[in-house]
């Protein structure tokens, strides 16, 4: 099949948009509570109102485009984000960021939904492969870089003389929110987007066996099944991880060690995403080697032991360990979705709407840990839920029986074992 150059640049581009649009809530956090006067459990809603949008429209996301194809569901999911974008940068409160947030993590959704399908035909199956390892670079690259691009636009609007780019967002922007600049680079992104969606002629693409949906009677048979339960949970336990910690970063840096939000706590939490894709490429060598129940069971011990030094060792220490947080949390999202497809015999695209809607775990990690941050006055205590999650993604390592073990290569004997086939 010949490789559809547009079309696979288009959906990379997609990818680093996406990343770099979902990850700047950590890095802003602690604005959020100061300039709005909100309580930790309070703001823990506005990661919330994101993810939940994740809850509401996989399913129905994949629906869409099973009935009107990629190209408008990529185009309406860039309408919502650039108005929910447009929306929070016009009317800054606190009521306007959790519907702002909701439509951007609305269209998030539906690009997550769209994109890995039309990667995989615009690219050719037999690239696959390769093009999903490169739209997860670029995915982590967007994530560091959003931070970064964070404290580069505060720092230059308070300076004396500034260009003319930072004069002008200076002048969108009250004085008090620099951080809401952002939220006009966002805006920008997603208008972009949408020109350059437009102007692609994009691929037919045949849904497979895993990327297409079934009906509501399907969804309603596969939430009879534990194991489908369970995994659910495993994905919201991951997603509940990752973004807990990645929220709390900055503001915990800045309460027990005085450190800079905009500038040490933007960069450490750039680190953790920078870390966490780094980890992806250790992860990969080490399931050519290790049964991946094992690897998610190492690499979550790995994560608790990172954490807890983060929260109790000193400012150096907290600055390098959360960072090394998100390197032992690299594998843990592509483990868990593999072993619960491989868990079940049939109904895989069904199945993987299911699991995309337990990102909603994400959002509701951030207002637990802040209502336990706020009732014993110690964020340290609020964490807990981390360690929650965590546990629960241990204990995947021990109780997952995939029908399908990944291959892994012998490397001191000769394995005669014709019942390990690759993860597909």
């Amino acid at each position: 099949m010949k490789t559809n150059v547009a079309a696979v640049i288009l959906v990379l581009v997609t990818f680093f948009a996406i990343s770099f649009i979902t990850n700047i809530i950590g890095p802003i956090f602690p604005s959020l509570v100061k300039d709005f006067h909100i309580s930790l459990a309070v703001a823990g809603f506005l990661p919330f109102s994101f993810f939940a949008a994740y809850g509401v429209m996989s399913i129905p996301a994949g629906m869409l485009v099973d009935k009107y194809s990629e190209k408008p569901v990529l185009l309406l999911a860039f309408v919502m984000s650039a108005i929910g974008a447009f929306s929070f940068a016009l009317v800054p409160s606190f009521t306007m960021a959790m519907g702002s947030l909701f439509l951007i993590g609305t269209g998030m959704a539906m690009l997550q939904v769209a994109i890995n399908p039309l990667l995989r035909v615009s690219g050719g199956e037999e690239h696959f492969a390769f093009y999903s390892v490169l739209a997860q670079l670029l995915f982590g690259a967007a994530a560091t870089l959003s931070p970064l691009v964070y404290t580069a636009l505060v720092q230059g609007m308070a300076e004396q003389n500034p260009t003319a780019v930072y004069a002008m967002l200076g002048n969108l922007v009250p004085d008090t929110m620099p951080w809401l600049s952002m939220y006009w680079l966002f805006a920008v992104i997603s208008v972009l987007m949408l020109l350059l969606i437009s102007a692609i002629k994009l691929p037919k693409v045949m849904l497979n066996d895993e990327e297409s949906v079934g009906a509501w009677s399907i969804y309603k048979k596969l939430f009879q099944n534990k194991t489908v339960i369970l995994f659910f949970i495993g994905i919201a336990a991951y997603v509940g991880t990752e973004q807990g910690v990645a929220n709390a970063i900055s503001i915990f840096l800045e309460r027990y060690h005085g450190l800079d939000p905009i500038t040490v706590g933007a960069t450490t939490v750039s680190n953790f995403w920078l870390m966490l894709t780094l980890g992806c490429f250790l992860g990969l060598a080490l399931l050519k080697v290790i049964d991946s129940k094992t690897v998610l069971k190492l690499f979550s011990l790995g994560a608790i032991v990172s954490l807890t030094l983060a929260l109790f060792g000193n400012a150096s220490m907290a600055v390098m360990a959360f960072p090394l947080v998100g390197f032992f949390l690299s594998v843990m999202w592509s483990v868990i979705f593999s072993l619960a497809l491989n868990s079940l015999a049939e109904h895989h695209g069904s199945f993987a709407g299911i699991l995309c809607t337990g990102i909603v775990g994400g959002g509701l990690a951030s207002p637990i840990i802040g209502l336990l941050a706020d009732l014993t006055g110690d964020l340290r205590l609020g964490m807990i839920v981390v360690y929650i999650t965590l546990g629960y993604i241990f204990a995947i390592g021990f109780w997952a029986k995939p029908l399908v073990a990944n291959k892994t290569i012998k490397l001191f004997k000769k394995s005669h074992d014709t019942k390990s086939q690759t993860v597909g």
